[in-house]
Parts: structure tokens; C-alpha cells; sequence
């Protein structure tokens, strides 16, 4: 941005023409930036000792996006995929899922810390800012996914054992008369009730089949509702399977339309 070092009203400097010409762009080598084009401008620059003209040229720059492309879009999005191959490993195997839900978490943290480096410090949200948030979004909530399924499964298969062991120490036969009810002796002998409270596990919330929401077989029956919502825990990695993928097909198709065109 040159300008003079005396005042307008000594020396006004002017364009000669309208538009600056420059040598032929094909020899313009910038790796991280695209040249779009160039304008020049007059400007009044207003001081205590005077005003001065400033001519100024303004060069119009689009930055490339196959650097970030491989560096950062395409190892994020395989990342998330790779979160989600715990959906087809067995529930079970608690060692396995566990490790690739953190290994996944830890290469999402690093991707962010480098792709912030080759980038300006800036305060507001950008592209990649936006793009790299949302696939450790998904990442977490794949960890987070395993971490309730395990939980549930979990607590389902110790109030089975507890139940078993209470079945084992009974010598008597009972009638059963249905889920979550008491259970009659037979010929005086031994008691054994059997509250609501120890059948309401298998629910979200520690609540009975009634709640709004109903996560085993055995709701199905008893103190089920017609027209609730009925979710079983076990299937959790099916829905899973489905939803995260599409809501990830989803984001990236408003992502880079959003980002590209408009």
C-alpha cells in the first residue's frame, strides 16, 4: 500500500488505469493458495498532520483444499468409521470394545491438536473447527454407546445370578403366579416373596415395566402398556449400526453442500 509523504493538498496521486495488469497467472506458484484475482483502490488516509492518498491493491485469494483434504477431512471421517466396527464385535468382549473406543477418542484428540497448528489463531468457529467437532462427537458417543450397553447387560446378568442363588436355598415348591408377584407356599413350608422392587432392574431408571420407556422381553408382559416405547438393551448395537452411519451420511452431505455452495 504505497502512498506519498506529503498531503493532498500538495500531491494527489491517481491510477493511470482503471485495473492493474500483472504477468500471466500460469506462473504464479502458491501451494496453499488459489489466485483468484486482484483490484486496486484510492483511499483518503486522514491524520493530525494531514490527509494523504493511499493507493491500494487488494490480491483475492482462495485457500486449496487438497492439503487439508489428506491431512485432516479424510483421516477424521476414517476414524469415525473405524469407531464404529465395535458395533459388530461381541458385547462380551469388554477388553476389545473398551480399547477401541479410546484408541479412536485419543487419534481424534491429536487429529484436532494438528490441524489447529497449520492453521491461523483465530477466536471464532471455522470449517475444519466445526467438521473435526462433530467427528469427536461421534467417536465419544460410540464409546458412550458401549459404556451403556455394558452397564445394563451388566446389571441384568447379577440380579439373574441373585435370583438363582434365591431359587437354589429354596426347598419348597411355590406357584408362581406371574412377574413381579408373590410367590405362594406350598404345604406350610418355606416363604418367599419376590417385591416389585427386584424385577424393576431390568427397566431404564430403576423403573418398573409402566415407565415410558421398557428395555427387556419381560416388559412385554404384566405391567406393560399398549402404545409405550419399547427398547431392548441387547439391541442397542443394531440400532447403532444404522443410525450412526446415516446420521453421519446426513452431516457431511449439508456439510460440504453447505461449505461449497452456498
Amino acid at each position: 500500500m504505497p502512498y506519498n509523504g506529503y498531503p493532498n493538498n500538495e500531491i494527489v496521486y491517481r491510477w493511470k488505469r482503471k485495473s492493474v495488469e500483472v504477468a500471466d497467472q500460469r506462473y504464479w506458484r502458491l501451494y496453499q493458495f488459489a489466485f483468484i484475482g486482484l483490484r486496486n483502490a484510492t483511499d483518503i488516509m486522514h491524520t493530525q498532520s494531514g490527509d494523504y492518498v493511499l493507493l491500494t491493491v487488494f490480491f483475492d485469494l482462495s485457500r486449496r483444499m487438497g492439503y487439508f483434504t489428506i491431512q485432516t477431512y479424510i483421516p477424521c471421517s476414517l476414524t469415525v468409521v473405524l469407531s464404529w466396527v465395535s458395533f459388530w464385535i461381541n458385547k462380551d468382549a469388554v477388553p476389545a470394545r473398551t480399547s477401541l473406543g479410546i484408541t479412536t477418542v485419543l487419534t481424534m484428540t491429536t487429529l484436532s491438536t494438528i490441524s489447529r497448528k497449520s492453521l491461523p489463531k483465530v477466536s471464532y468457529v471455522t470449517a475444519m473447527d466445526l467438521f473435526v467437532s462433530v467427528c469427536f462427537i461421534f467417536v465419544f458417543a460410540a464409546l458412550m454407546e458401549y459404556g451403556t450397553l455394558h452397564y445394563f447387560v451388566s446389571n441384568r446378568k447379577s440380579s439373574k445370578n441373585k435370583k438363582k442363588s434365591l431359587n437354589q436355598r429354596l426347598k419348597s415348591p411355590v406357584i408362581d403366579v406371574g412377574p413381579g408377584s408373590t410367590l405362594i407356599q406350598v404345604n406350610n413350608i418355606a416363604h418367599l416373596q419376590e417385591q416389585r422392587d427386584d424385577y424393576g432392574y431390568e427397566c431404564l431408571d430403576g423403573k418398573d415395566c409402566s415407565s415410558f420407556f421398557c428395555c427387556f422381553d419381560e416388559c412385554r408382559s404384566g405391567g406393560w402398556r399398549q402404545g409405550r416405547i419399547h427398547i431392548r438393551v441387547a439391541k442397542i448395537d443394531s440400532y447403532s449400526r444404522i443410525f450412526f452411519p446415516t446420521a453421519f451420511g446426513l452431516f457431511n452431505l449439508v456439510y460440504w453442500i453447505g461449505y461449497l455452495y452456498l
